[in-house]
């Protein structure tokens, strides 16, 4: 079999060794991602819309649904690619079919979260998860040991697409809860599979790419808070304003990034459950960084009077975000290594950063209690301590 796939030029799709030094993500990695920027801006620019025009619950429930699809089939890519990319033509062909799927969620965002259709977003899903199929059939033959392993995973997600592809038959008032089974069905997958034997991660190269695609989501805020800019250049009339909401956007966006990079995260990495734990928590992570992009954008509405919302619910669209991003980010990554002050300090300011919508100038509230929580991170940074500057510190972030 080596044989033959070394004449069609496909290598053994084999793990790849977990200490391999300068292990960071690929070319091919980063082309990936920049597909997903495309379906994550669709997904924000969706949900402002929904919230500009006071539809803030049914766009937040289908901004979670549909940002449930970005995120699993990117974190499905990831982690194989951890412990099996050969990048041969093969693995490249698959991947790039792939993001034709990716793609195909893009377009079906807006529809699904302003009319409730789904059928573009689930047959782009399901032909981003297809491919990933085949990757495991082949990794089922290139590694014995982990045959079972690659088996049920490749099991357990075509019978999910194809549950997937069923729920589009059904009435639509079964849609909601149908999809939160199939959501459960998906999570599952890796939970049974890796029961037989786990497959090998790189902490280094998980921690590039978790971290990457967090700047990936807090960039869409930066292109919010350049929006601002130029809204002001044409409305002088409300020229301060709006460079305030600028100004406060880019510094609780910097102040989310200092957040998220402050420390290394290798002890998530030691047992399996702890790994499952941290990776399906960034779900929470990654959605509110998405989400925070949307609420300047309605600051923005709600200052040049595009918008019909309370002056508390155009805020709330911004300040629950940035709660969650925070309470998120401290739980999964940073309350083992903090003080007991930090440890209550985190979680409380993230609470009133979520609950200062209701107190007048809530953005500058919220930009200084995200000041305050860097100072305080800093602050109590041990001394020779690792914190993290960016993704491509190989301590900083991981799942």
């Amino acid at each position: 079999m080596a044989g033959a796939q070394m004449r069609l030029g496909l290598a053994p799709m084999r793990p790849r060794d977990p200490s391999e030094q300068h292990r960071g993500a690929s070319p091919l990695e980063l082309f990936f991602d920049l597909v997903f920027v495309v379906a994550v801006a669709q997904a924000s620019g969706a949900l402002h819309h929904a919230e500009s025009e006071q539809r803030i619950a049914d766009g937040v429930g289908a901004y979670l649904m549909v940002f449930f699809a970005i995120w699993w089939a990117w974190m499905n890519f990831t982690w194989f690619a951890t412990a099996f990319d050969t990048d041969d033509w093969l693995y490249r062909v698959l991947t790039i079919f792939q993001m034709s799927g990716a793609l195909l969620l893009a377009a079906g965002a807006e529809t699904a979260m302003t009319e409730g259709d789904y059928v573009l977003v689930t047959w782009g899903y399901v032909i981003m998860r297809l491919p990933l199929v085949a990757q495991w059939l082949r990794a089922s033959r290139g590694e014995p040991e982990l045959r079972r392993t690659a088996l049920t995973y490749a099991t357990g997600i075509t019978v999910v697409q194809l549950l997937w592809l069923v729920r589009l038959a059904l009435p639509e008032h079964w849609g909601t809860p149908v999809f939160l089974v199939l959501v459960l069905a998906e999570l599952s997958v890796p939970i049974l599979a890796e029961r037989s034997r786990s497959t090998p991660w790189h902490p280094h190269h998980i921690s590039e790419r978790y971290g990457l695609f967090t700047l990936i989501l807090l960039g869409e805020s930066i292109l919010a808070s350049t929006n601002a800019v130029i809204d002001a250049a044409q409305d002088t009339e409300r020229m301060g304003s709006l460079i305030m909401i600028a100004v406060c956007g880019l510094m609780i966006a910097a102040g989310m990034w200092w957040i998220y990079f402050a420390r290394g995260h290798h002890s998530h990495f030691q047992r399996l459950r702890n790994t499952l734990v941290f990776g399906y928590g960034h779900y929470a992570i990654f959605a509110a960084a998405g989400a925070f992009s949307a609420g300047i954008e309605v600051a923005i509405d709600y200052d040049i009077s595009a918008t019909g919302l309370a002056a508390a619910e155009a805020a709330a669209t911004l300040t629950v975000p940035v709660g969650v991003f925070i309470l998120g980010v401290w739980f999964l990554t940073l309350r083992d290594s903090l003080t007991p002050a930090q440890n209550l300090l985190m979680p409380v300011l993230a609470v009133g950063i979520a609950l200062s919508a209701f107190a007048p100038q809530s953005l500058l509230l919220t930009t200084g209690a995200v000041i305050g929580l860097v100072v305080a991170l800093e602050l109590g940074t041990p001394p020779g301590a690792a914190a993290g500057a960016g993704p491509a510190s190989a301590e900083t972030s991981t799942s």
